[in-house]
């Protein structure tokens, strides 16, 4: 018997109250499918939702189950960058993930489709779907059309700095503002929104093809359309996250998001998601993976090509193809069948055959943007986790996106208790060639870990920082930051950390190969290890956490509750 039929028996005020909203009395005999969705006119990535739901709503009907429409929307990060509401981003993940739980269990419904496209929302959706182990299915909400000569939606924060510089023009400014973001979806580059779509149809909870589907064509209405069947086969045949969710999926899922050098933030929300089915992912796995897979595709902003274009190229799936000899191709999927099967579906679908006509309309083949194992576009991966005495515990860097000139550096420390304050330093032009800026506090229990796009778009609008500086943090990075930015340093600073303890003049060693950022010297004279740790301590003893407000309300709950950086920094 379904749940829902099983609190229908136990509260006989279920059913007028069904009845009262609108239900008929067959549909209470329905199996009662939640589709939960961050529907909302919060961005560009939830405000299209809606009509993926109703495609959705109208097949579980077909296929006789009874669809109940949730939503809790998400912010943009985009929107919420540069400023406190910033502090929030990685908190709204947790409790979305919390409220889609509260949704779905007290009803409780018997199956869910969570829709979902950006970068709180589609892992804090992952993390509900796989606490709740309810048959299930995520829908990616897809990418947005790339703007006229391929620009994308991170333009726009290289052309304010630009304008504040006075290098360009409002009028110039004004054309990227409203051609960058032509339609609804995830914006068109590798950032956490588009690698999180990926992680999903990766770890097999999306069905295949969905992941980065074009936002502004009818056939992502179809595959909306084929989810709602798809949830009610689940159901049938009692497939539940917890017998997708392996550890060998999640393996699959790492092995993707090195091919696509996908975001540093992955490395927060995998492992969330993992901790949800008891699956312990860490910092050294990702590192292990990275080093064995290579950069397939050179996707923005760390390559040429916007998003929309992967899909055409063959998305998740082509990427599957190419590492075959690599993947669990005998994992289950929410089709009911194995990464391997799906494979040879999409094959004899036509589906590789459609994107690369599409590709035609642009003078490309899917081998220019997936390329292959042996002629990569990166053979170095695209993640690296370093450590050292100033990150004993770890760091993330996204070395792909760092010049190689910058993959080994000394430079002197700049150190700042906020983001704030290490930009009024850059606009006031007191950061030097070879600095390394230090930015603390900012972890998820200092300030809630935010993203630090604002800092490193200001470094990569002067020349004479991009190619010299580097930037390191206990808070984290967007999917769009280039440059040697190292984020995650864990312990935070919060917490006594090693970072918490740096000092003007320090030299910071960063050593992408060897895995290491360490401090080796004070004063701007090197010194020997031991010397340095003695230091640390004489310093660790004088240390007090500086005075700041205290967060309240739901930032407060997660600063106070916020697990680990490196197991993902979640309260749940």
């Amino acid at each position: 018997m379904y749940k829902s039929q099983v609190s229908r028996k136990e509260g006989p005020e279920v059913d007028p109250l069904w009845l009262g909203s609108g239900w008929t009395p067959e549909d209470l005999t329905k199996p009662q499918i939640l589709l939960e969705s961050t529907y909302g006119d919060s961005h560009p990535g939830s405000r299209h939702l809606k009509q993926l739901v109703d495609e959705a709503k109208i097949s579980v009907y077909k296929n006789s189950g009874k669809p109940s429409v949730y939503t809790v929307t998400d912010i943009c990060d985009g929107v919420s960058t540069g400023h406190d509401g910033m502090n929030y981003s990685l908190a709204s993940r947790d409790i979305i993930a919390a409220m889609v739980e509260i949704h779905a269990s007290s009803v409780p419904f018997d199956a869910i489709i969570t829709f979902s496209s950006c970068d709180k929302s589609v892992p804090a959706h992952l993390m509900a779907l796989a606490h709740l182990n309810i048959p299930g299915i995520h829908f990616c909400g897809g990418s947005m059309m790339p703007g006229p000569d391929f620009i994308s939606a991170e333009i726009c924060y290289e052309t304010n700095d630009l304008v504040r510089q006075g290098k360009m023009e409002e009028k110039e400014q004004l054309y990227y503002q409203l051609n960058s973001c032509p339609t609804s979806g995830a914006c068109q580059y590798m950032g956490t929104a588009s690698t999180m779509q990926v992680i999903s149809e990766a770890l097999g909870l999306s069905l295949p093809g969905n992941a980065l589907i074009p936002a502004n064509l009818n056939i992502i209405n179809q595959y909306a359309h084929q989810a709602g069947k798809a949830v009610l086969d689940l159901l049938e045949k009692k497939i539940v996250p917890a017998k997708i969710l392996s550890k060998k999926a999640f393996e699959n899922a790492l092995m993707i998001h090195a091919a696509i050098a996908g975001s540093t933030n992955a490395l927060l929300h995998l492992p969330a998601v993992a901790k949800q089915v008891g699956i312990n992912i860490t910092l050294e796995d990702f590192d292990y993976i990275h080093r064995k897979i290579p950069v397939l595709a050179g996707l923005k902003t760390s390559g040429p090509w916007p998003t929309q274009l992967f899909w055409f190229a063959g998305g998740v799936p082509r990427v599957m193809l190419v590492l075959k000899e690599y993947l669990n191709l005998d994992v289950l999927t929410v089709t009911g069948k194995t990464v391997g099967e799906n494979l040879d579906s999409l094959e004899n679908s036509g589906f590789f055959k459609r994107g690369a006509a599409y590709l035609k309309n642009y003078g490309l083949k899917q081998s220019d943007i997936i390329m292959a194992v042996d002629k990569p576009y990166n053979a170095g991966g695209g993640i690296a986790v370093l450590k050292g005495n100033l990150a004993p515990e770890g760091s993330v860097v996204k070395h792909s996106a760092v010049a190689s000139d910058m993959h080994y550096h000394v430079g002197a420390a700049k150190p700042f208790n906020s983001e704030e304050e290490a930009i009024d330093a850059i606009f006031k032009d007191r950061i030097k060639p070879g600095d390394v800026i230090i930015v603390r506090y900012e972890g998820p229990k200092g300030a809630g870990m935010p993203e630090m796009l604002k800092t490193t778009e200001a470094i990569y609008t002067r020349p004479e920082l991009y190619s010299t500086t580097a930037l390191v943090t206990d808070g984290r990075f967007s999917g769009a930051t280039r440059g040697p930015a190292i984020g995650h340093v864990s312990p935070e600073a919060a917490l006594g950390g090693p970072i918490a303890l740096v000092e003007e003049e320090d030299l910071i060693l960063l050593d992408i190969p060897n895995r290491i950022l360490k401090i080796i010297g004070c004063n701007g004279i090197e010194l020997l290890p031991e010397e340095i740790e003695s230091i640390l301590k004489e310093r660790k003893q004088l240390w007090s956490r500086p005075m700041r407000s205290e967060k309240r309300g739901v930032l407060g709950l997660f600063t106070k509750n916020a697990g680990p950086t490196e197991s993902g920094a979640s309260i749940l």
